[in-house]
């Protein structure tokens, strides 16, 4: 049976393997795990980087770094667009990430030919941006990133291309940001916006710290212009899909702010890792399952759970890629333990971002039209390519074998008994 969950994102965007150092030596392994443990050995390498930069200030972007703003703006253009009786595409969105709001209605005015002036665009959606402000959320691992460093004592400033006011607008909706950062400046509060250094080199004088002890964290390509420039270190979350090859003048490229590794640049390290695996704030997601790509059976060996992709697309894009876990309900069944990926699959290159879970269960026959949901709790890595089918397949019974171990912990166990996968079998037993 092989179910898959394509899921399309508008865009958008782990922590390192857990891999035991007592590996047998080369010559005991078969092939695929000669295979893996080559992949992982390049990959262990390249974590363990050394950084000679280590710093004790940390300035951040907001938007599309710690705010998924993109997706705001996407729906904002998209509906002022249409009286112009223009289409948005969302191509456009990654031609102005990071770019300053002069910048990205320029922009717009003349990608879409649009018969009014950059001033008069801004003008008019201004409010449009200003209503959705409170809806915008958090990145996942934003808040525990500002949490982490400011309960350290760790410095930190606030720099974004927006205007000062807006950033304050924006983060009044999140509890404990204003308080956290110790500067925060906007791009009115400059001469030049991003790409220009100016910004970051003014977060540091007010400050007061030397540029070679502060590390910049940003998701878009004029911010790590920025911070380079400003001779800064610069870790880049990159808010462009598929595009990390683009970031390569960064110090470290990360998938999500979930990966940080504080400690690398001489800060207080995370402490809530448990077991290869990173508890979260539980999210839900269900339907019926239909088929996929059938690759997970025939290619895979590995079944894996489709639900219908377009169900997805706005609870998907607040999340981040790479490889979860938690608990799956069927309707007529009972709760099982599940491992999922969620991103491109780089070994397959989708273009669209999708949704794989593996129930860690022998069914043996399909249930497709079977109401599936799923409770994420968890997560083990960032998405990654491998470098063979073997090496990738070996690579996900793992995580298959971290998440069964995982799940019997305390810390979520107790999910498994959640109201949203019980009633749905509370309701099958209803009907049936």
């Amino acid at each position: 049976m092989a179910y898959s969950l394509p899921l399309h994102f508008f865009r958008r965007p782990c922590p390192p393997l857990s891999l035991s150092s007592r590996s047998p030596p080369s010559s005991s392994r078969p092939p695929v795990a000669n295979q893996l443990h080559s992949f992982v050995e390049v990959w262990k390498m390249a974590a363990t980087k050394h950084f000679p930069q280590m710093v004790s200030h940390v300035i951040l972007d907001l938007d599309g770094t710690l705010l998924n703003t993109d997706g705001v703006m996407n729906e904002v253009l998209k509906v002022f667009l249409v009286k112009y009786g223009k289409r948005w595409d969302n191509k456009i969105s990654q031609k102005i990430i990071g770019r300053t709001p002069l910048e990205v209605a320029t922009a717009v005015v003349k990608d879409f030919s649009l018969s009014l002036t950059t001033e008069e665009l801004m003008s008019a959606i201004s409010p449009m941006f200003s209503d959705q402000w409170c809806n915008i959320k958090a990145l996942p691992g934003a808040n525990r990133l500002i949490k982490h460093l400011r309960s350290n004592g760790v410095t930190m400033a606030l720099a974004s291309n927006s205007s000062k006011s807006c950033i304050e607008a924006k983060i009044s909706f999140h509890q404990g940001w204003k308080e956290s950062f110790s500067v925060i400046i906007g791009g009115d509060e400059v001469t030049t916006g991003k790409p220009s250094p100016e910004i970051f080199l003014e977060a540091a004088k007010r400050m007061n710290v030397d540029i070679s002890n502060c590390l910049v964290i940003e998701d878009s390509l004029p911010g790590v212009a920025a911070g380079k420039a400003a001779g800064m270190a610069v870790v880049a979350v990159p808010s462009l899909p598929k595009q990390a090859g683009l970031y390569s003048s960064a110090d470290v490229v990360i998938n999500s702010l979930l990966d940080l590794h504080p400690e690398k640049w001489g800060l207080p390290p995370f402490e809530d890792w448990i077991e290869g695996t990173l508890p979260i704030e539980p999210w839900y997601i269900g339907g019926p399952v239909i088929k996929g790509f059938g690759r997970g059976s025939k290619v895979l060996g590995i079944p894996t759970a489709n639900l219908p992709a377009e169900n997805f697309s706005t609870i998907l894009s607040e999340h981040t890629s790479g490889v979860y876990f938690g608990w799956a309900g069927l309707s007529t069944r009972g709760i099982y333990k599940m491992v999922m990926s969620i991103g491109w699959n780089p070994y397959f290159d989708n273009t669209e971002k999708t949704i794989e879970p593996w129930l860690l269960h022998d069914f043996g026959e399909d249930f497709y039209g079977e109401e599936l949901r799923l409770a994420i709790v968890g997560y083990i890595r960032p998405e990654a390519n491998f470098p063979s089918l073997e090496s990738l397949i070996a690579r996900i019974h793992e995580d298959g074998r971290i998440a069964k171990k995982a799940l019997d912990l305390p810390i979520y166990a107790g999910s498994k008994d959640s109201p949203y996968l019980k009633n749905s079998m509370l309701r099958s037993n209803c009907h049936s």
